[in-house]
């Protein structure tokens, strides 16, 4: 089975942490076929960093247009069979490409696949891997003897769908899915992954850690969009989506999830207000016992938070 890969890297300002990431794809034991490096109108040296890797790479510089714009741009210049995604300030671990491509060979029905990874937190340096523990077990006896997960959604209720870093993907995939969305300026790559899970295709997973995800990165696109209605519009979207592909038992759990770790963020914040706005959008979601207790936290977040930190304490413990 030959395997053929693009690695596509967009990059918007990100001259103080594009060789790292370049330097991790050059480094990998199973080189990629090409690399591909969208400056997406950078205003600082992204395109000096780039272009001083030569022929190594693939340049190409567009006006300012998002990530999901720079990340089509990458797809359509692709010549490889598989495209691999690396966010400009993350990183691969050596074996990445290596791992994935064997994996594949070994599952020629699969038409994307993922893996864990090492989540780095720049503020302390602290690095812990995304799939571990009690999480780490109940993935792997999912997995069973196979080495993929039915579909992207049971992947998604067991926390290992991985990141961005470690999506490979047909690139005929991802055009059937339309490729990433030019309007969704936050969770794009969730985004994608949808629309691509809603063909129902089985999700390959390496259960070892194959990138390295750094997070608090100053002017990342996490820090800069924080709207909640970008949130509860890709939800109410993803929900008719669901419906009319005929997945919305499988999506409904994967929805509730993440408005939960949404419902969370904004309660740290104090924004009580927006939980209840959640809540009434979309309590169908949940049950009748944890509408009534997230609704008593948005009026009272600070004794919920500490009752929330307390049982999170007890599971890393556990953990």
């Amino acid at each position: 089975m030959s395997i053929t890969v693009s690695v596509v890297i967009p990059a918007y300002n990100a001259g103080e942490y594009l060789g790292r990431a370049i330097d991790s794809v050059l480094a990998q034991t199973r080189p990629a076929e090409e690399i591909i490096v969208v400056d997406d109108g950078s205003a600082d040296n992204t395109a000096d960093v780039a272009q001083g890797y030569g022929d190594k790479i693939r340049f190409i510089r567009q006006e300012n247009a998002g990530a999901s714009v720079a990340r089509n741009t990458g797809i359509e210049a692709a010549t490889s069979e598989w495209i691999a995604f690396l966010d400009a300030d993350d990183e691969w671990l050596a074996q990445k490409l290596e791992l994935q491509t064997e994996h594949l060979r070994r599952n020629p029905e699969l038409v994307w696949t993922t893996g864990n990874f090492i989540r780095c937190f720049c503020d302390t340096d602290r690095r812990e891997n995304d799939l571990k523990g009690e999480r780490l077990i109940k993935a792997k006896a999912i997995l069973g003897k196979k080495e993929y997960f039915k579909t992207y959604f049971h992947a998604y209720q067991a926390y290992a769908t991985g990141c961005t870093d470690t999506i490979l993907v047909k690139r005929d995939a991802l055009f059937a899915a339309g490729l990433f969305a030019p309007g969704q300026l936050r969770i794009n790559d969730y985004d994608m992954w949808l629309r691509v899970a809603y063909s129902m295709s089985p999700l390959g997973c390496i259960t070892e850690p194959l990138a390295v995800a750094h997070r608090d990165v100053p002017g990342s696109i996490v820090k800069r969009y924080r709207d909640p209605e970008i949130i509860s519009a890709f939800i109410e979207r993803h929900l008719d989506l669901a419906r009319n592909k005929g997945a919305f038992d499988e999506f409904k759990p994967c929805a509730a999830r993440m408005l939960g770790w949404w419902i969370h963020v904004f309660l740290t914040e104090k924004r009580g207000r927006v939980v209840r706005d959640i809540l009434r959008r979309f309590g169908h979601l949940y049950s009748p016992y944890y509408r009534t207790t997230t609704f008593i936290k948005s009026w009272f977040p600070g004794p919920g938070l500490w009752h929330d930190q307390f049982k999170e304490g007890i599971r890393k413990h556990r953990d």
